[in-house]
């Protein structure tokens, strides 16, 4: 068995950590295969992936309605939000129909949330904040509201905003029932089928593995919680890892290509994209 290395770029939010808590805690078989971890934040990781830097990413399905002629898309890591997800805020209670003509605090224009956005609202002006940094700019007044994804979601109302919209909440309405697809696992196409099997079944034994030791798994992830307590982090864990994250299924599928068909319908993306798997 060739021994190999590869990099598995993540963000750093106590989700993602959860996943990768079989690989980093060395309790899942890598049959030979090294794996080197990277961590930063999803609109960096959408970036690289356009010039290939890493084996397998997580991007923002957004971004990879533009990689998938180099990237496979992992058929397990997804990040669904189940009529939940990206929040937009402000300091002041006002309808959803405050964003059209805003200016909005946005994670990064690659982001699957500021798709959602342009999908609900297309009318509005946008500042690119990193995700950690929103609520201060809406709190400042640098913007009349934010797009807040990651832990904000849970934290934003501790600092005194109050949520316009919950684009997952709205999706669901508007697609009968679909979770909004956020971001995926992806690999790179030149690794080859026989590679790209045994990496997929090794990320796949490393999130069934967190998911069937939760507690460690989610003591593992405090340390990426960017200072949500226990209780948080594990509900956090819970919206964007759970059986959907393990495999798609019908559900999950069909929710991405849902996705994907109204983004190309409003010319967001760069072409009609159809939902396939790597292995």
């Amino acid at each position: 068995m060739s021994h190999t290395r590869i990099t598995v770029a993540h963000s750093p939010d106590s989700d993602d950590a959860f996943m990768f808590y079989g690989l980093a805690s060395g309790s899942v078989e890598t049959h030979g295969i090294g794996v080197d971890q990277v961590l930063a934040d999803i609109e960096t990781l959408n970036r690289a992936a356009f010039e290939g830097r890493y084996e397998v990413t997580a991007v923002s399905f957004h971004a990879y309605a533009h990689l998938s002629d180099k990237y496979a898309l992992l058929p397990h890591g997804a990040s669904m939000g189940d009529k939940y997800g990206p929040i937009v805020v402000a300091r002041h209670d006002s309808g959803p129909s405050a964003v059209k003509g805003s200016r909005i605090a946005i994670p990064g224009t690659l982001t699957t949330a500021y798709l959602a956005l342009r999908i609900y609202e297309p009318e509005f002006e946008y500042v690119v904040v990193p995700f950690d940094e929103i609520q201060r700019a809406v709190l400042d007044g640098k913007a009349e509201a934010g797009l807040l994804i990651h832990e904000g979601q849970l934290t934003y109302q501790d600092e005194g905003l109050r949520k316009i919209v919950d684009l997952g909440e709205w999706w669901a309405e508007r697609t009968g029932g679909l979770p909004l697809p956020l971001g995926g696992n992806i690999i790179r196409r030149d690794l080859g089928p026989e590679m790209i099997a045994r990496v997929s079944k090794m990320l796949h034994d490393s999130i069934a593995y967190a998911l069937s030791h939760r507690r460690e798994a989610v003591d593992y992830a405090l340390r990426f919680g960017r200072g949500l307590d226990r209780a948080r982090t594990d509900t956090f864990v819970g919206m964007y890892v759970n059986d959907l994250t393990l495999g798609y299924g019908e559900r999950g599928v069909q929710a991405v290509q849902r996705l994907f068909d109204e983004a190309r319908e409003r010319r967001l993306i760069p072409k009609a994209i159809q939902v396939e798997f790597s292995a």
